[in-house]
């Protein structure tokens, strides 16, 4: 469905106060932005959403939209552009990258990586999510460049943003890709695999499930969500950027952080 974000009377209490109703038609013209027609071409900003990162996307709504700080941020962005927004999830970033070639959608909250970035262009981060491994008991492993060695098996959920870097990165372990995120966790126990790559909060839940299991002290990486839009859209792209570096910088992302439950899980990324 169609959504207009209803923000509250007040600087920044409106934001925090979102909700969403369905309506069957978009603003008045006098009301949308100049790059409204680049960024909305049909006349609603069609939000390609992740559905699959449970610390941005955290519930629905009763008519059934994702909820959470990414949805929000498109909603806020929505009403930046004076036009409604309607939401188009994906199961996962895979399908969601897959997806980029088509004329599905305008905008995608996503993690940023070099391989989703063939057709389009990528703000910086907005947030960061620490991605660490959770090993064994007994494990020797005390930092994560020491998981990278020969003979060292790695489960991972496949083609989620750290998957990405492990892709890149790892030269002498074997990694084993499963789809999702308990599939991953499931063949680690299940095949008594060395190291299991994932989001720290993630794994910090799954942890409790192991005896014996820890997590390790550092990160291999931290993964970039961020805002991106289809390229050639170069004026509209300048103004998605400004609005991530607006929304980091007067405290928005901190804000929704909190609203949504999802303090000290996410960190606000640093200013570009």
């Amino acid at each position: 469905p169609l959504v207009r974000p209803q923000l509250a009377v007040g600087p920044r209490k409106g934001i925090m106060g979102f909700t969403a109703t369905i309506v069957n038609t978009g603003y008045a013209p006098t009301m949308a932005h100049p790059l409204a027609a680049e960024m909305a071409p049909t006349g609603t900003l069609r939000a390609a959403i992740n559905m699959s990162n449970f610390l941005l996307v955290t519930g629905k709504t009763a008519s059934g939209d994702p909820e959470g700080v990414a949805p929000s941020m498109a909603a806020l962005f929505a009403e930046r552009l004076g036009v409604p927004v309607q939401y188009h999830p994906y199961a996962n970033p895979g399908l969601l990258a897959d997806s980029s070639a088509e004329d599905l959608w305008d905008v995608g909250f996503v993690g940023a990586e070099p391989q989703r970035a063939t057709y389009v262009n990528f703000t910086a981060a907005y947030v960061e999510i620490e991605a660490t491994y959770m090993v064994r008991e007994g494990s020797p492993f005390q930092k994560c460049a020491d998981v990278d060695s020969p003979g060292t098996r790695i489960a991972v959920s496949a083609r989620a943003a750290y998957d990405l870097w492990l892709e890149r990165n790892i030269k002498h372990a074997e990694v084993s890709r499963v789809s999702g995120l308990d599939a991953s966790f499931d063949l680690f126990v299940a095949e008594k695999m060395d190291a299991l790559a994932g989001l720290r909060p993630k794994l910090i839940d799954d942890v409790r499930k192991l005896p014996g299991a820890r997590l390790l002290d550092d990160k291999f990486t931290a993964v970039q969500q961020a805002s991106c839009t289809k390229k050639g859209r170069d004026a509209g792209f300048k103004l998605l950027s400004g609005f991530i570096e607006e929304m980091k910088a007067d405290g928005t992302v901190q804000r929704l952080i909190d609203k949504f439950g999802v303090t000290g899980r996410l960190t606000v990324a640093p200013p570009a």
